[in-house]
Formats: C-alpha cells, sequence, structure tokens
C-alpha cells in the first residue's frame, strides 16, 4: 500500500468541534498492545469527558483542577502522602478495596484502606510484648487477635504489622516529642494462629489539613476527623495480604469518619476492664480488645509504603 494511499484509509485527527475530541483521543490509543492499560485509558478518557461535557467545565475552574493536581505532588514527601490522602478523603480508596476483598466486594469484607502512615519497617515484637516505646499518656490497651482461615483454621506464622496515632492523635513521625517507631510493632502468630500485645486506647484525630485536601473539606464544610483505630496488615505466603483498621466503638466521629473507611465489619469492642489489669503497672482504667480475623487464600504482596 502506498503512503497516500494509507494516510487515506487512516481516520483523521483534525478536529472540528467539541463532540469529536472523544473519539480522537479514543483512537489514538487504540494501538497499545497491553490491553488492559488499554482498557483502562479508555474508559478513563470516556468518563473524563463526560464529566466535562456535564458539568460544562469552565477555563478557570480547569486551571484551577490542574493546580490542585499539582500541589498534591507539592505537598507529598517521605512522611507525607497527600495523593493518598485525597484519594481517601474522596472515598476512593475505600471503593478499590471493598472491590477487590470479600469476593471482590459480595461479602462483607475486613479489609479497610492502608492510609498514608504506614512504614515498612516497624520493630519485630515478642508475643504479648508492648509497642509503646517513649512516654505515652491513655489508658492501658491489650489487644488479643487470632488468624484463621476461610474454614475457620488457625493460620500460623503470619507476620502482623501493627500501628496507631497516639491518644494526642498523633502517629510518631508527626511528632517530635514521640520516640521513633513509637505505637508500631510486628508480630507473628503462634501455632493456634493468635497474637497479643500492650499498647494505649487510641484516639480520633484530624487528618493534616495543611494542604490542598485541607482545602477541599474546608470548602465542603466538612470535618477533618478520623474515629479512633489501629491498623493491622497481615502477610503469609499463599494468603492475600490483608490490610485493616479496628474502630473504637464509642468514638463520636464512628458514623462520620472524613475518609469513609468504617465499615459495620470493623467496629471493634474495646471493652473497659474490670479488676486487676494484666500487667501490674496499670494504674486507673484499662481496656481490653479481642478481635478474629480470616485470610482469604490468594497472592502475598506487600504494599509500596506511602511514608518512609
Amino acid at each position: 500500500m502506498s503512503s497516500k494511499l494509507a494516510a487515506q484509509t487512516r481516520p483523521t485527527h483534525i478536529i472540528e468541534n467539541h463532540a469529536a475530541v472523544t473519539d480522537i483521543v479514543l483512537d489514538a490509543m487504540s494501538h497499545a498492545p497491553n490491553t488492559r492499560l488499554r482498557e483502562i485509558m479508555e474508559s478513563l478518557v470516556r468518563h473524563l469527558h463526560a464529566f466535562a461535557r456535564e458539568v460544562r467545565l469552565t477555563e478557570d475552574e480547569f486551571e484551577q483542577g490542574i493546580d490542585f493536581l499539582n500541589r498534591i505532588g507539592q505537598a507529598t514527601n517521605d512522611s507525607h502522602n497527600e495523593g493518598v490522602l485525597f484519594s481517601d478523603a474522596v472515598g476512593f480508596s475505600t471503593l478499590v478495596c471493598l472491590l477487590n476483598n470479600g469476593q471482590n466486594g459480595a461479602t462483607e469484607t475486613a479489609a479497610a484502606l492502608l492510609g498514608p502512615f504506614w512504614r515498612m519497617n516497624s520493630p519485630s515484637t515478642e508475643n504479648g510484648g508492648s509497642i509503646i516505646r517513649s512516654q505515652t499518656s491513655g489508658s492501658a490497651l491489650f489487644a488479643e487477635c487470632r488468624l484463621v482461615d476461610p474454614d475457620g483454621k488457625p493460620v500460623s506464622d503470619v507476620e502482623i504489622d501493627v500501628w496507631q496515632a497516639s491518644p494526642a492523635g498523633l502517629y510518631e513521625n508527626q511528632d517530635p516529642d514521640q520516640a521513633d517507631m513509637n505505637l508500631r510493632g510486628k508480630f507473628r502468630t503462634d501455632a493456634d494462629g493468635r497474637i497479643s500485645f500492650r499498647s494505649v486506647k487510641p484516639a480520633g484525630y484530624p487528618v493534616p489539613t495543611h494542604g490542598p485536601v485541607g482545602e477541599l473539606l474546608r470548602a465542603q464544610l466538612r470535618h477533618p476527623y478520623r474515629p479512633a483505630h489501629l491498623h493491622f496488615l497481615c502477610f503469609k505466603p499463599g494468603y492475600k495480604t490483608l490490610i485493616t483498621q479496628i474502630f473504637v466503638d464509642d468514638d463520636e466521629h464512628l458514623e462520620t469518619d472524613v475518609v469513609f473507611g468504617v465499615t459495620r465489619h470493623l467496629i471493634g469492642d474495646f471493652a473497659q476492664g474490670t479488676g486487676d489489669a494484666p500487667a501490674a503497672d496499670v494504674n486507673g482504667s484499662w481496656y481490653r480488645l479481642t478481635y478474629e480475623f480470616v485470610l482469604e487464600p490468594g497472592e502475598a504482596k506487600l504494599p509500596t509504603p506511602p511514608i518512609r
């Protein structure tokens, strides 16, 4: 085929009006050899163009949107991930999580969003040990967790990463008054699939609002608070990595989590202890949490840490 004839048979990418733009862009992307990339990008373009048409996006609004995206990147650093925070604040992280867990959203799941504060190398801690690594106020918490498979059989030798904010509402990487890796620890389940550890009862806290996500929340008259919770990441080859959070059942923001992370299944029973606490040095109120996680068979894959 001559080059002249080939040029005549190819669709033109000269744009006559706005109605033609979408099909021309889709045609330009249609030869990508990666079929999944092609599927995702074609759907993204269709929905993005439809969004602009539906709201009749102005040039000023377009420029504001691009500036917003640019500032999300600029606000991200080794100790703060604004991109993850934005995804969380618009419910996108939770949606993706629920679509990919619990039989692809068909059943209740213990999976939850990772959040922007997981660190890869939290210290290995003996079963029954404490994750309190510097002076931390608050009521003592004694947690007992069990890992089972879908048939209810215990799963041993599961690596479980635990992290939480302090009762002051800050993770240790945000707070110079806390020791590095305070309220973080890594455990392994025993032959009965169990771990236990000591911590402090977590408190709710506001997400960072110094960047563009904070501006968005203020513009929408939304509060920035997350209900109190513990994070867990459960990893073992042969099982799908479980990332989850367990929420304190009496928190005032339980029903209005700013990042939409609370599902009914993730509300824990933080029972106030009676009598003597499990540790002799505990004075005052203390709490006990018991929870059972179910690991689904699948690929064991660790996420990319949002911070270092």
